[in-house]
């Protein structure tokens, strides 16, 4: 295991981050990538690669990895360094209010330009290229500020993998996965080996979240580049939501972390000794463009009538809203048939609040399609 530091902070400032990833394996062209809470108070997150590290310890003694495979834990020293009146703050940066997996570097439109001319037949060849002149261009990426520098770190570290998982949860759900409609097939076995309950596939979620960043670019140089020269999936990345900020247990890290590293060997990155078949999925993969948002019509206190992970029809009763003071009461009902699959932690809620989502079969909505 090699450890690297990465600074983030400015020389002379008044607050010091450091970012700290671990490198396991040979320093070969094979690459995988794997981050936690980036979203700094999701905790499942930095359980699961604890359990990863000793994992991926073992596995570089037994000389069983086959790729190198960077570990980045956590991931967001800024965000772990927020509270809030005594509650860890780590979805936003304070001082901007932007928030951490939002807005990262889409370097596909520059790469457009820049590998004009550069390519050639060897589909091969051109990932080697494509991925020198994204590193390029992200060196060229000047940070305005910590939070960029944390961003472009992040970036720079990932965008040269193979394979890149980043490590999320949400406020209570079950497990869930997002990733590109083009990686559709590379992602299934690791939708089964998690057991996902929601595959939510998109070619674009108008955010810039930190896995699009990494493997967008590829499907859109594809399209640009298709006709002239091949251009392969250069990069799977998948934004993995390990179900609820409250499921933080050995048990649930110690199985998700064994279904990374059989996903892992599925693409011989690694090898395990104890090869197992897969296991069925609990779903389909299915449109971003189809979750609905449930958002509350009115305050009150929230009393959910529907579980976690069940299949719902439209017209469904989800969840009942009780206004204290007037005893006002109010049913939210599902728009679309689906999956339950996400909802609030709270149980007093605001008029317009998002309070849970539902995984459809059928796409109806277009734009920004992540929340805040």
């Amino acid at each position: 295991m090699r450890v690297q530091k990465h600074a983030i902070s400015a020389p002379h400032s008044s607050a010091a981050y450091e970012l700290s990833s671990f490198h396991f394996g040979p320093c070969v062209e094979k690459r995988v990538y794997i981050q936690a809470s980036l979203h700094a108070d999701e905790v499942p997150g930095m359980l699961v690669a604890q359990f990863l590290r000793r994992r991926l310890i073992d596995l570089e003694a037994a000389r069983k990895l086959r790729a190198e495979i960077v570990l980045v834990p956590a991931a967001n020293p800024i965000g772990l360094s927020q509270a809030l009146h005594g509650a860890p703050f780590g979805r936003f940066d304070l001082r901007t209010g932007v928030n951490f997996n939002r807005a990262y570097k889409h370097v596909a439109d520059e790469l457009k330009l820049t590998l004009e001319g550069q390519l050639g037949d060897d589909a091969a060849a051109n990932v080697r290229i494509i991925r020198r002149h994204a590193r390029a261009a992200l060196g060229a990426w000047r940070p305005a500020d910590d939070s960029e520098v944390l961003k472009k770190t992040l970036l720079e570290l990932a965008i040269g993998a193979d394979i890149v998982l980043d490590l999320h949860c949400d406020n209570e759900a079950v497990l869930h996965i997002y990733s590109g409609t083009p990686l559709a097939a590379a992602i299934a076995p690791l939708s089964a080996l998690m057991a996902s309950h929601a595959t939510l596939l998109t070619t674009a979620s108008g955010g810039e979240p930190f896995d699009e960043a990494c493997s967008r670019l590829w499907w859109e140089l594809a399209q640009h580049f298709g006709q002239r020269h091949p251009v392969p999936s250069g990069c799977v990345a998948a934004t993995i939501e390990l179900r609820g900020e409250r499921d933080v247990s050995e048990q649930l890290a110690e199985s998700d972390a064994e279904a990374i590293l059989r996903y892992l060997a599925i693409n011989n990155m690694l090898d395990l000794d104890d090869a197992q078949p897969l296991p069925a999925p609990l779903c389909a993969a299915t449109e971003l463009e189809a979750v609905q948002p449930l958002i509350a019509p009115h305050a009150g206190v929230l009393l959910y009538r529907k579980a976690l992970g069940e299949r719902v029809e439209a017209g469904s009763v989800i969840a009942e809203l009780i206004d204290p003071v007037s005893g006002q009461s109010s049913q939210v009902c599902a728009g679309v048939a689906g999956v339950f699959f996400a909802r609030s932690a709270f149980r007093h809620v605001l008029r317009g609040m998002n309070i849970g989502k539902i995984a459809g079969r059928t796409a109806f909505r277009e734009g920004k399609l992540l929340s805040l």
